[in-house]
């Protein structure tokens, strides 16, 4: 699915497309050149025939031929891949551009209209073409299929999270009237003889709030649970690349069956990787120096990639010291951090990428990670 931009010793006879893609309207620039003037137009957002027809339009405005190659790009967002999809399957090379890579300028007060955006993305476009690929950086799109995998697992996230709100929530509006309950099925029915400070009721009008807020609560701990049955099934229950990488991931102490699904649906089980610098820097775990002049300083990790990879590689980082404390990851991370408060902190995002390189390496070639105990 991925239409990479390679280097062309001419681009002569090749129509580049720069889609600037808005809620309402989508932009468009078209050239053959980077001398010439790009061609610039607008289109209702979503519209994919109406795209084509402009194409078609550009390649006559451009003297190009019917079936001259067409190369297009836009920047990763909201409409997702299915453009993507759409384009390819009506025989247009195009890439799926990462918006963090492309340079901008760094004036407080620049310019910025869509056409401006459009046009700057379409030099991108082409100088790629010509082989300069400084600020750009193509997504790797992943198949439909693919794709579909994933969204068991973050739907069991967002529910996790819509969960602790609301829980949140309620025990919120009853700590302003000084007043702590357990939510269990007899919440509605303490809420009922529970007294406030003063040996009156609780407020009618926050009992009604409560109620709706403890029904909404109960929906969402209903669809937790049919989320999770819909994930032992997906487990435990089919044959498939996510599922054995599942089953093979939990047999390691220390990873449980949620860590093993995300890693193996957003990473393992669809990314091919050839060494372990991928992978770091796929997440999101690699350093960023700052070297200029007399000025040297570490930045951080660069937190690009995928960012529920990046989170969830430091959790099961404390997790791996604290179910696999002989294994040699842990080993290395006491020597070398001891039991100094920052510099543990620091540590475990190394122990991290080391974590995700050597999962990679098990699940690849059956390595189980040195000294790591494994479940019967």
């Amino acid at each position: 699915m991925n239409a990479v931009i390679r280097p062309t010793e001419s681009l002569a006879g090749i129509l580049f497309v720069a889609l600037d893609l808005g809620g309402t309207t989508w932009k468009l620039a078209c050239s053959t050149t980077r001398e010439s003037e790009p061609r610039i137009r607008t289109i209702r957002a979503r519209d994919l025939q109406g795209l084509l027809e402009e194409i078609a339009v550009a390649k006559r405005r451009f003297d190009l031929r019917a079936d001259a190659s067409v190369r297009s790009c836009y920047e990763a967002g909201r409409e997702g891949f299915w453009l993507h999809r759409a384009l390819c399957a009506h025989g247009v090379a195009n890439v799926v551009v990462d918006p963090s890579s492309i340079a901008v300028d760094r004036r407080a007060r620049r310019a910025k209209t869509d056409r401006i955006d459009a046009t700057a993305l379409l030099r991108q476009l082409m100088n790629a073409g010509a082989g300069d690929r400084r600020g750009w950086r193509e997504v790797h799109v992943p198949s439909v299929d693919v794709e579909a995998d994933r969204h068991l697992q973050r739907e069991w996230e967002a529910c996790k999270s819509d969960r602790n709100r609301v829980r949140t929530r309620i025990y919120s509006l009853l700590a302003t009237q000084g007043v702590r309950l357990r939510l269990t099925r007899r919440f509605l029915e303490q809420l009922g003889i529970v007294r406030l400070w003063d040996g009156t009721a609780v407020p009618p009008g926050l009992v009604a709030r409560l109620t709706r807020e403890w029904r909404h609560y109960e929906q969402i701990d209903a669809r937790r649970r049919e989320l999770l049955e819909a994930r032992r099934v997906r487990v435990e229950e089919t044959s498939d690349r996510v599922a054995d990488q599942v089953r093979h991931l939990t047999r390691l102490r220390g990873i449980g069956p949620n860590g093993a699904l995300t890693l193996s649906t957003e990473l393992f089980a669809w990314r091919r990787f050839t060494n372990g610098r991928q992978i770091g820097a796929c997440v999101g775990l690699t350093p960023t120096p700052y070297r200029s002049d007399q000025h040297v300083h570490e930045q951080g990790i660069s937190r690009s990639g995928n960012r529920r990879v990046r989170a969830l590689s430091v959790e099961l980082a404390w997790k791996w010291l604290l179910w696999q404390p002989r294994s040699a990851l842990s080993r290395w991370f006491h020597e070398r951090f001891g039991q100094h408060r920052r510099a543990r902190r620091i540590g475990i995002v190394a122990l991290a990428r080391k974590l995700l390189i050597a999962l990679w390496r098990y699940l690849m070639t059956n390595a189980i990670p040195e000294g790591a105990v494994v479940r019967a």
